[in-house]
């Protein structure tokens, strides 16, 4: 592949793709030192609403997220047919800026587990919704503000929570870290940072690890890959110590985690790695017009590359080949053979099957929020 040419609406997407689809310096390094401080009481939360340790998903789904920026948001749950299975409407948390210069870069208000999708409201009542339609409240975080965000992942078996309450200002972020139980209670010691970069809760790897994201903490002009993990820290979630980190200086972050690792492409050779959880490599033979969207599938068998704002390219890993390109803008996957496209009403999220090219329609709105199950 050479260098492409890319369309306004593919470089809008570059520059905010990856809030789309996932997921620090914790767990990485912030301006200031980190502190480790006395945990915090817990706020009070509605009881749940239904069993903490539901069944796992046994078919897979993807999550659509609906834009924020009116007064509610949709979420959906999406089969690999393009059937939508369960959908649930929240008010929109508020808006957040650092000062009044610039935006302050959050993830979408959402997380999976292996059997459900956890979403946020504007007041912090997380709710679930299973792919059965079930939903249920289960915890309450610290309200949004006009300067304040709350994030969270839950962990693959509905037992624990990890959240980031950030604080933005003219100058930064300060990012307070603490995982409890989904119902509240039994809370770690807080971890702390203040500088210009922020926190990202972003999923789990089983029960014992932690994956957080290093991201800025505002915005600086929209420039291609702004507003997106810079690295993924696989964190302790009792003592918040690093144990590795995926992504850098040198391989930028590309696309949503899965269980198999992420796609970061070097700046240096328009190359694209692919970096799982215990070491990093390269792939070879396969050139990317970088910076561009890259996901990889959750076996890592497969990357979806994104060529224009019409066109996504999957490649099989082992033979750098793959069908002819898909007539859609990927931005996760929902299984191994189905990458899915978000979409607003000019513009229908889709679903394509990666091995014959089939493309369907999804009767929903919305950007790639993950996909169930949600472990890592």
């Amino acid at each position: 592949m050479g260098t492409q040419h890319r369309s306004p609406a593919l470089a809008a997407l570059i520059a905010c793709f990856l809030p789309i689809a996932f997921a620090t310096a914790c767990v990485g390094q912030g301006d200031k030192a980190a502190s480790h401080s006395p945990a915090a009481t817990a706020s009070a939360a509605p009881p749940a609403t239904a069993s903490p340790s539901p069944r796992p998903a046994t078919t897979p789904y993807g999550v659509l997220v609906g834009s924020q920026g009116g007064s509610s948001y949709s979420v959906s749950i999406v089969a690999f047919d393009g059937k939508l299975v369960a959908s649930g409407t929240a008010t929109a948390p508020a808006q957040v800026a650092c000062g009044t210069s610039a935006a302050a870069i959050v993830p979408l208000p959402v997380s999976t587990s292996d059997s459900r999708l956890y979403f946020m409201d504007a007041a912090g009542t997380v709710r679930y919704l299973a792919p059965g339609g079930a939903t249920g409240t289960v915890t309450t975080l610290p309200a949004g503000t006009a300067s304040r965000r709350s994030m969270f992942a839950v962990s693959p078996d509905d037992r624990r929570i990890a959240v980031v309450v950030e604080d933005f200002t003219s100058s930064g972020a300060t990012a307070r870290l603490y995982v409890e139980d989904l119902g509240g209670g039994n809370r770690t010691t807080t971890y702390s940072q203040t500088g210009t970069y922020g926190l990202w809760p972003t999923g789990w790897r089983g029960t014992t690890n932690l994956i957080v994201a290093k991201v800025r903490a505002c915005a600086q002009g929209g420039s291609p890959l702004c507003c997106g993990p810079l690295e993924f820290h696989v964190v302790d979630p009792s003592s918040f110590t690093r144990r590795f980190t995926i992504g850098g200086p040198t391989c930028v972050v590309a696309g949503a985690p899965t269980p198999a690792g992420v796609v970061c492409e070097s700046l240096a050779n328009r190359s694209a790695n692919i970096e799982n959880w215990t070491e990093s490599y390269m792939m070879g033979g396969l050139s990317v017009p970088a910076p561009t969207p890259a996901h990889l599938s959750p076996d890592g068998q497969r990357i979806a590359v994104v060529v224009d704002a019409d066109t996504t390219s999957v490649y099989a890993i082992k033979s750098v080949s793959g069908p002819a390109p898909l007539a859609l803008l990927a931005c996760g996957w929902i299984d191994d053979t189905h990458v899915m496209s978000g979409g607003d009403a000019q513009h229908q999220p889709r679903v394509a099957d990666v091995i014959n090219g089939t493309i369907v329609p999804v009767p929903a709105q919305g950007d790639c929020g993950g996909r169930i199950p949600g472990g890592l």
